[in-house]
């Protein structure tokens, strides 16, 4: 089938990649100037809102160049595919960090050691994510059937999400946990924010590493997820990889925010998975009917919203 089209050319795609290199460059040195420490809900309430003004910059100097140099309506089609991808990439890594704060409450990782893990789940995300992508792109303009498969999976996925929404996984008995701790020296207490320490010129491991592992594990598991999720929206590699790489690079600040407030979100879980089956059919329809791309907008911000507020309205009242 030859390959994708994007609107993406060498300098889109160079430019942004200096950027996001930048970007990562902040967020690993800057707000780490002051070494180990507890992040505010102040200060992660300002870098969230910073990541997502300028995710919705981007958007609008895309639209602008797009509007000069395409035309109104492949600006306005982009853009809206942008927005889209977007928000659902960010509300699934909403998800990812509901995860995380299982992943530390079990390991009872300080909170000031949590910030190192998570600039390591980031940089795993991003490259993950950029490695699916082309491999997602490249096989969808290969083999135009994958897309079915990615409808397929991603239906089944919010159907399991849905059916097992309310039940908590069990650490002590992950396949990946248990190999590791088999074949591995595993120190019993933290030593700083180290993963590893030399002990009689013998490497023993300490739990941060463990952490490290399950976080790189469930960026893996959320990538298989959010990927053909993105690919339903557009086949733009362009959009796809902006759109992705927007909603995780605000990931550490958002973890911060949300984290202490998890437990008042528990029916995200139950809007995610109505998202994942409404993508996965529309990917399963697509040859008969094409669900235009703004009501997949208004379908993810309805069902997000409804379950956000739901949630909100569930603790208020104390029900669970």
């Amino acid at each position: 089938m030859g390959e994708l089209q994007s609107i993406g050319n060498w300098w889109m795609w160079s430019g942004f990649g200096i950027f996001v290199l930048l970007m990562l460059a902040v967020d690993m040195f800057l707000l780490d100037r002051n070494g180990a420490r507890k992040v505010g809900a102040k200060e992660a309430l300002i870098w969230s809102f910073v990541w997502f003004a300028m995710a919705m910059l981007f958007g609008a100097v895309l639209w602008g160049w797009l509007d000069y140099t395409a035309g109104r309506e492949i600006a306005d089609t982009k853009v809206m595919e942008y927005l889209t991808g977007y928000l659902l990439e960010k509300t699934l890594a909403m998800d990812n960090i509901f995860v995380f704060v299982m992943i530390f409450g079990y390991f009872a990782v300080p909170l000031e050691f949590q910030k190192r893990i998570l600039v390591y789940g980031v940089l795993g995300a991003i490259i993950l994510r950029a490695l699916m992508i082309i491999l997602g792109a490249w096989l969808i303009a290969q083999f135009h059937w994958v897309l079915y498969v990615f409808g397929a999976f991603l239906l089944v996925t919010g159907i399991k999400m849905f059916v097992f929404a309310d039940h908590e996984p069990n650490l002590a008995k992950n396949p990946l946990l248990k190999w590791v701790r088999k074949h591995m020296r595993i120190t019993h207490d933290y030593h700083g924010d180290k993963f590893w320490i030399m002990d009689k010129g013998v490497r023993w491991f300490t739990p941060m590493f463990l952490v490290l592992v399950l976080i790189e594990f469930s960026d893996v598991i959320f990538a298989m997820d959010s990927i053909p999720a993105i690919f339903a929206i557009t086949n733009d590699p362009f959009i796809v990889f902006t759109s992705n790489i927007f909603a995780i690079l605000g990931l550490r600040a958002l973890y911060f925010l949300l984290a202490d407030m998890a437990e008042r979100f528990h029916l995200l879980k139950f809007g995610l998975a109505v998202v994942l089956m409404f993508v996965g059919t529309k990917m399963l329809i697509v040859e008969w009917f094409k669900i235009p791309v703004a009501v997949s907008l208004g379908v993810v911000i309805a069902v997000i919203s409804t379950s956000i507020l739901l949630s909100l309205i569930a603790t208020r009242k104390g029900e669970h």
